[in-house]
C-alpha cells in the first residue's frame, strides 16, 4: 500500500460523509493524522475547523454536532490526543449527539515495542460508542474503494440513527504521510452526488382508538428530541387538550397557554406537590434536572407513567415509567389530535397557571432589580431574540435557568451539556453551536467552567466565530454550598469551593474578547445589546457572592411558598 492508495481511500471515505449530508468536522494538529487532516479539509463539502487541542476540538464538534442534529467528524493523531477525546465521547454517548471519531494510529508493527505515541487505541472508549472499527489498510482497488465508500454510510447512519451517538473509526497509517503528486481525478462515487448506500427507517404513527387519558393528566417536556417540530407540536397539543406543560427550557416548549415555567419551585411546597397529584404522566425527551420535580416524579409509584420519545428512553431512575411509546413526539400528536377528551381539563390547568403565575410574582418581587444569579438568568430569557440560542453551562446556571426563566412564545433556544452534567468543554461546545448557526450565541456559564475550558476561548480569534459570554463570576463553586459538604468548614473553602482569584479581563485581552462588568441591571442590558450588536466576542462579567447567592435563593423559596399559602 503507497500513500496514493491511502489517500484515494481517504478521499473517498470523507467525500461519502459528505454525500450522506456531514457539513462539518473538527482538526487537531499531529502527524499520523496529516492524511485524515488534509483530506477532511480538502473536501469542498466539509467545513475542517482547525483546533490547538484535542479536548477542545471534541467538544466543538458535540457542540455543533447538537445544534445541526447532524454528524460532526473529529479526528486526531495517536496516542494521548486520541484519550483527550474521552470526555466529549462521553457526553456524546449519555446525550445522544452524533459524532463520528476518526482517530489516527500506528500500525501494528509499532505497537507495544516502544515506537512513540502509541497507546492501544483499539476500542479506546469502551461502551460510549455505538460502534468501533479498525479501518485496515489497503490497496486503493475498485473493490476497496467501494468498500469504504459503505463504510463512510455506516459510520454516518449509525451515528444518527437509533440512537444517535458516538462511533469510532481508528485508522492505523504507515509513512509516507504526504503525497509525491496530486491525486487522479476521483470517479468512484455514484453519479448524480448521491450517497453510496442510502438509508431510511419510516417511524408508522402510532394509533390509538376510543377516548384518550387525558383527565387529570400532564406533560413532562424534556431536552434531546432531535426534531426542532416537536416542541412546537407539544405546545400547541397541550393548550388545545387544557393539560399542563411542564417545560424544561432545553425542551424548547416553554411556551403557550399550557406552559408551568417555575415547577421547580412549586413543587418545594408539600401542599401543593400532593394536591396536584396527577392521574397520568406523559413524559417525552430527558428528565430535567430539577431535583423537586425528580422526586415528585418517584412519589407517583401508582400513576400511570408513559416515556415516549423516537428511541426508547430508559430514563427511570425510580422505576415508575410502566409503558414505553417509541414514536416522535410529533407524530404521537398527530395521532390523537382532535380525540375525546375524557372530561373537561380547564380546572386542573388553571390550578397550575394561577401558581406558576403567582410564583412568578413572588420571584420577581424577591429578586428586585440587585444582580444576582437568578437574575441574569431570569432576564437573560426575556431579553435574547427570538432567533438566538442560549448555550448554558452545568451546575448552577442551569439550574437557574430551568427555576427562574419563564415562559416567553419567542424565547431563545437553550442546549446545555446534560448528558453527564459535567462542565467539561462548555466553551467550546458553545463555539460549536456558533459554528453552525447563524443566529447569535449567547453562553451563559460559571467561572469555574470557564475557566476549566479557557483554551476553548482561541477559536473566536483562530476560527473567526462570534461568541457572547455572560459569565457569573462567585470566585469559585457556588453550587457546593448548596450540598451537606457545605458544613465541613476545615477543608470546605479550600477543597470543595475552591476561589480562584483570576482576573478574567486579562483573559479576554489574552483571547481578543472584549469585557464588560456592569454594576446595575440596566448596566448589563446594555452591555449584553451591545455584545449582541458587536461583530467582535465579548465577555459580560457579573460578580457575585457565593454566601449571598445561598441566602437569596433560600429567600426566594420562601416567597414562593408564602404565594402559594396566600389564598389571595
Amino acid at each position: 500500500m503507497t500513500a496514493t492508495d491511502t489517500y484515494l481511500l481517504l478521499r473517498a471515505f470523507c467525500d461519502e460523509l459528505s454525500r450522506c449530508g456531514m457539513e462539518h468536522a473538527c482538526t487537531s494538529p499531529g502527524s499520523r493524522c496529516t492524511p485524515i487532516v488534509l483530506s477532511l479539509a480538502r473536501n469542498p463539502g466539509i467545513r475542517a475547523w482547525s483546533h490547538v487541542d484535542e479536548r477542545c476540538a471534541g467538544f466543538f464538534a458535540l457542540g455543533a454536532a447538537k445544534a445541526s442534529g447532524r454528524p460532526v467528524a473529529v479526528t486526531c493523531t495517536s496516542g494521548t490526543a486520541a484519550a483527550n477525546l474521552a470526555p466529549a465521547v462521553i457526553e456524546a454517548h449519555w446525550a445522544r449527539v452524533p459524532l463520528i471519531v476518526l482517530t489516527a494510529d500506528r500500525p501494528p508493527e509499532l505497537r507495544d515495542v516502544g515506537a512513540g505515541q502509541a497507546i492501544d487505541q483499539l476500542k479506546l472508549y469502551g461502551d460510549a460508542t455505538k460502534w468501533f472499527f479498525e479501518v485496515g489498510v489497503h490497496d486503493a482497488s475498485p473493490e476497496r474503494l467501494r468498500w469504504i465508500r459503505s463504510l463512510a454510510c455506516r459510520a454516518y447512519w449509525t451515528a444518527l440513527d437509533g440512537p444517535a451517538g458516538p462511533v469510532h473509526l481508528n485508522f492505523p497509517l504507515r509513512e509516507p504521510l504526504v503525497l509525491d503528486e496530486p491525486l487522479a481525478e476521483d470517479q468512484s462515487g455514484r453519479g448524480g452526488g448521491a450517497p453510496w448506500v442510502q438509508f431510511d427507517r419510516p417511524t408508522p404513527a402510532p394509533r390509538f382508538g376510543g377516548p384518550h387519558p387525558f383527565e387529570r393528566a400532564v406533560i413532562i417536556a424534556g431536552g434531546g428530541d432531535p426534531d426542532p417540530q416537536s416542541a412546537v407540536a407539544l405546545t400547541e397539543f397541550a393548550a388545545g387538550a387544557q393539560i399542563p406543560l411542564i417545560a424544561d427550557p432545553l425542551s424548547g416548549a416553554r411556551r403557550g397557554d399550557a406552559a408551568i415555567a417555575h415547577y421547580d419551585l412549586l413543587l418545594r411546597d408539600p401542599g401543593f406537590a400532593a394536591e396536584h397529584r396527577p392521574r397520568f404522566v406523559f413524559r417525552f425527551g430527558d428528565l430535567p434536572t430539577s431535583k423537586p420535580l425528580r422526586a415528585w416524579l418517584a412519589s407517583l409509584a401508582g400513576v400511570a407513567q408513559i416515556a415516549i420519545g423516537p428511541e426508547p428512553l430508559w430514563q427511570d431512575p425510580d422505576g415508575v415509567v410502566g409503558m414505553q411509546v417509541v414514536t416522535s413526539a410529533r407524530a404521537l400528536v398527530e395521532s390523537v389530535s382532535g380525540a375525546e377528551v375524557v372530561a373537561d381539563q380547564s380546572g386542573w390547568l388553571d390550578t397550575w397557571r394561577t401558581a406558576d403565575a403567582a410564583a412568578a410574582t413572588a420571584i420577581t418581587e424577591a429578586l428586585g432589580e440587585e444582580l444576582s444569579e437568578p437574575l441574569v438568568a431570569r432576564k437573560l430569557g426575556e431579553w435574547l431574540p427570538p432567533q438566538s440560542k442560549l448555550f448554558v453551562a452545568s451546575s448552577m446556571p442551569i439550574r437557574d435557568a430551568e427555576s427562574f426563566i419563564g415562559a416567553r412564545e419567542d424565547g431563545p433556544s437553550a442546549l446545555s451539556n446534560r448528558g453527564d452534567n459535567g462542565i467539561d468543554g462548555t466553551v467550546s461546545s458553545a463555539f460549536g453551536v456558533a459554528a453552525t448557526s447563524e443566529d447569535p450565541v449567547v453562553l451563559l456559564t460559571g467561572d469555574v467552567a470557564l475557566a476549566y475550558d479557557i483554551g476553548g476561548l482561541i477559536a473566536a480569534r483562530r476560527l473567526e466565530l462570534k461568541l457572547t459570554i455572560v459569565l457569573l463570576n462567585n470566585d469559585g463553586g457556588g453550587i457546593f454550598h448548596f450540598l451537606p459538604v457545605a458544613g465541613e468548614r476545615d477543608a470546605f473553602e479550600e477543597h470543595v469551593a475552591t476561589p480562584h482569584g483570576l482576573d478574567f479581563a486579562k483573559a479576554a485581552e489574552l483571547y481578543g474578547f472584549d469585557h464588560e462588568r456592569p454594576e446595575g441591571l440596566a448596566q448589563l442590558r446594555a452591555a449584553v445589546d451591545r455584545a449582541l450588536a458587536a461583530t467582535t466576542s465579548t465577555i459580560v462579567e457579573v460578580r457575585t457572592d457565593r454566601e449571598q447567592n445561598l441566602a437569596l435563593h433560600r429567600r426566594v423559596q420562601e416567597a414562593v411558598l408564602d404565594a402559594l399559602s396566600d389564598p389571595a
